[in-house]
């Protein structure tokens, strides 16, 4: 049985745990509202992007002028997945919820006899996957030194995608991240980039009998669009990471404050219950020491 003292320390040990915890919750729930307000934002430009290159997939169709990155290679062997977590911990099963979904894919990948290869945005993300895909992993991209996340770097990951692809190093690139859905909501979702997923509801919103000209020709458009919705959608998943991070951190560490309180009180039980039982005993026996004599 711990002694007083242990008690005491244990417990100005889990108070000093609970005020971080508190704080922790407190920075989450600021940075949360800016990283949702910055999601939302970025949502309709991505949706608008994919109706705008499903309006014009639909004039090129199976065209030779259609880019590569639109039509693929054809071939159905290389899968490169961009794996996007956070970098940072303590919050909750964000982070393996995302790398969890994206092994399950790169088991079944595998067992169809696909090679696989995987590039980890993010430090959580790279440090579970390597444990049983080490060799798996070409390439990993640390943003833990960028305080807020720009297009520029979305940019920079897209642009890493694409030269791999021109040197022919993959034929579909998948990209995992989590959507922000709310605070105790973050849903893994795998995106294919390469080749370009063209939504089939999209062409029910903007009118399939509409006819369009355009100048330059489709194919030139779509060979500079494709790239740049590869950045937008990247972007789009560093940002729902963002947001699910904050949320998923806001969450775990107000539990974690709970949880504290919790122990707190049992721990004053243990400690009023034990500093009790020792006055009774040396009550006791100064009570049987006077009658002794």
């Amino acid at each position: 049985m711990p002694s007083l003292k242990d008690l005491k320390n244990r417990i100005a040990s889990v108070k000093a745990t609970q005020k971080i915890t508190k704080a922790m919750k407190m920075v989450a729930a600021a940075k949360l509202r800016r990283a949702q307000e910055a999601a939302e934002a970025a949502r309709p430009y991505s949706q608008r992007m994919s109706i705008v290159l499903s309006n014009i997939a639909q004039a090129v169709g199976t065209d030779d002028s259609a880019p590569l990155l639109m039509t693929g290679t054809g071939r159905d062997k290389t899968h490169l997945l961009v794996v996007c977590t956070a970098e940072r911990g303590l919050c909750g099963g964000f982070n393996s919820q995302i790398a969890r979904f994206a092994r399950d894919h790169i088991r079944k990948l595998l067992a169809e006899g696909k090679t696989v290869k995987i590039i980890c945005v993010g430090k959580k993300g790279f440090d579970i996957l390597r444990r049983e895909f080490a060799s798996l992993i070409i390439d990993r991209v640390d943003l833990r030194e960028v305080k807020k996340i720009g297009f520029e770097n979305a940019d920079q990951i897209g642009k890493k995608v694409i030269g791999l692809f021109e040197k022919g190093e993959f034929d579909v690139c998948t990209l995992f991240y989590s959507e922000f859905k709310s605070v105790i909501s973050q849903v893994p979702t795998a995106l294919q980039l390469i080749p370009a997923a063209v939504p089939a509801a999209a062409s029910a919103d903007t009118g399939s009998a509409a006819i369009y000209e355009y100048e330059p020709d489709a194919g030139e458009i779509l060979s500079d669009l494709i790239p740049r919705n590869i950045s937008v959608q990247v972007f789009r998943a560093l940002l729902e990471n963002v947001a699910g991070e904050m949320g998923a951190k806001m969450s775990a560490m107000d539990n974690a404050t709970r949880n504290a309180g919790e122990m707190i009180n049992k721990l004053t039980l243990s400690y009023n219950r034990q500093r009790q039982a020792q006055i009774t005993k040396e009550l006791i026996e100064i009570i049987s020491g006077a009658e002794a004599l």
